[in-house]
């Protein structure tokens, strides 16, 4: 088939009739190549979730919360984790909508009517990164419009491959499900749109894309400036113009009305410390000592390594793209951030960056090329530090026969989670509480007794959010001197039943109407290493 070239969208609409057409041919050989990209990220993204789950290293933080919340929306009722709220002190009946702004979710509960598992969040993830393969192609093909045929079909697939083994997405696949599994899809679809010049279904997906999280506004305003400045024509100029100011503010209202409509308290997420006491102060700050922004992002060290990670592993070419600023929000977030969770890259925050460095890498190849540069060079050198960190980072876990089981002293937990009749209450080793969340009312054990009937809990392995394996071990002697006995004890897993409901347990408390919420206490060792899991 011959290749056909695209005119230039039309000065007042910004559309061709031939933007809606891939700029290669694609045929069937074409088309199985997509397919067969988009089952290997399904299956590498779901293999992995469903070996953290038959490992036990899918947890009730983050997996139980999202279980719990997706089936309160099942349930036709707002999104609420005893987990979540106990754990925090939230007052009872507190929605995740005043926690986080992602109503997105919703959308995943009509599959708790077919099988009402957390699995169904891990498989559902893996689907809706998946469903980015083909999404990726198309910008492949529009960042090389105008090249050979040849070279827009290896861009394409280049792209594809990378995207589905793209270490971001193993490793949020790796740590459960987070709300990041809509994010990446409808970002990749909200640039798409627009290098497609379609620029009504640009604003779609832009508005979708805010109800995955709150900060995601502040991608699409950042996207509505480069597409602002880039588009030739009055259609894309007003598109961007309008998420440029729409985006932010989406942010600001929901963040500054709706979070604490919901019940979210005031600054409960604030970790930017050194630059202020609140957003109005750090402002003050930066205004007038800007030099703080730089400080507080090299220190410590390990942010200046995330970056350089974050980059490094797609050859720097993002920073050869202007849609890299979309990421400059994200980055920001977390480099300027005192809370340690943000700086390596072991967690699911870099899945929400890994459609706007591909794709901005994308585009700086096909620039490279439109130039005669050596683009064979710069993309091998992408592939392969994309396939060692992917490696690294989920690929080898798939192929290693003991990360498809739970080590020694977390197997009892799942032996002991069996004892426990459905409907009752429950205080759960965080590591096991998903496995509980189905069929009881389950929250994570932590440094205060609960008053639940029962108790599931390791004592000689730390596990969140204990400080040690002496508090553990202290929380149960206090129950077995009150009122609880011990009915199951391998390995250093206890589990005990409340067989004396009149006894009171010294400190015993749940979250009342008036509790006010509490941050988690991070541990010393974590943010201390790029890798460290």
């Amino acid at each position: 088939m011959a290749y056909v070239a695209i005119r230039p969208p039309d000065e007042d609409t910004g559309r061709a009739p031939e933007d809606a057409a891939p700029a290669a041919p694609s045929g069937p050989r074409d088309r199985r190549r997509g397919i067969a990209l988009t089952a290997l990220c399904l299956l590498v993204c779901a293999g992995l979730g469903l070996q953290s789950w038959t490992a036990l290293r899918a947890t009730g933080f983050d997996l139980g919360i999202f279980d719990q919340a997706v089936r309160a929306y099942a349930r036709f009722e707002l999104p609420r984790s005893p987990i979540k709220n106990v754990h925090h002190e939230f007052p009872p009946g507190f929605s995740l909508l005043g926690d986080h702004f992602t109503p997105a979710l919703a959308l995943l509960a009509p599959l708790y009517w077919l099988w009402d598992d957390p699995r169904t969040l891990v498989l559902a993830q893996a689907a809706l990164f998946a469903a980015g393969v083909p999404v990726v192609r198309r910008i492949a093909r529009h960042a090389f419009r105008g090249a050979a045929p040849d070279v827009v079909r290896r861009a394409a697939d280049l792209g594809g491959l990378v995207y589905a083994l793209g270490w971001p997405l193993l490793n949020s696949s790796y740590n459960g499900f987070h709300e990041v599994a809509f994010a990446v899809p409808l970002t990749l679809l909200m640039l798409e749109r627009g290098l497609a010049h379609r620029y009504g279904a640009t604003a779609l997906w832009a508005a979708l894309l805010c109800t995955a999280k709150e900060d995601m506004g502040l991608v699409v305003g950042a996207y509505g400036l480069v597409l602002a400045v880039r588009a030739g024509h009055r259609a894309g100029r007003a598109t961007g113009a309008a998420l440029a100011l729409a985006g932010p503010l989406v942010s600001a209202v929901v963040i500054a009305w709706f979070l604490p409509a919901m019940g979210g308290p005031e600054g409960y997420y604030w970790s930017y410390g050194r630059l202020g006491a609140d957003p109005g102060e750090a402002l003050a700050h930066v205004l007038t000592a800007p030099w703080v922004l730089l400080q507080v992002s090299v220190t410590p060290f390990v942010k200046v390594g995330m970056l350089a990670w974050i980059l490094g592993t797609l050859a720097l070419l993002p920073l050869g793209s202007p849609t890299l600023l979309l990421a400059v929000p994200l980055l920001a977030e977390r480099v300027l951030s005192d809370n340690p969770n943000h700086w390596p890259v072991i967690n699911h925050y870099d899945a929400f960056l890994w459609p706007i460095l591909l794709t901005a890498a994308l585009e700086t190849l096909a620039g490279l090329h439109a130039r005669r540069a050596r683009v064979r060079r710069w993309a091998v050198t992408a592939l392969a530090l994309s396939s060692a960190a992917a490696v690294v980072l989920g690929l080898g876990l798939l192929v290693r026969p003991d990360s498809w089981r739970p080590s020694s002293d977390k197997r009892p937990l799942a032996t002991a989670a069996e004892l426990i009749p459905d409907g009752a209450t429950v205080e759960a080793d965080n590591t096991v509480a998903p496995r509980l969340t189905a069929r009881t009312d389950v929250v994570i054990a932590d440094r205060t007794p609960r008053g639940a009937d029962w108790v599931l809990l390791r004592v000689n392995d730390r596990t969140f959010p204990f400080a040690s394996t002496d508090e553990q071990r202290e929380r149960v002697a206090l129950l077995l001197a009150h009122g609880y006995t011990e009915v199951f004890h391998q390995d250093g897993t206890v589990l005990l039943h409340r067989t004396d409901p009149a006894a009171d347990v010294p400190g015993t408390h749940r979250p009342g109407p008036g509790s006010t919420p509490v941050r988690e206490a991070v541990p010393d060792d974590v943010g201390a290493n790029l890798l460290l899991r």
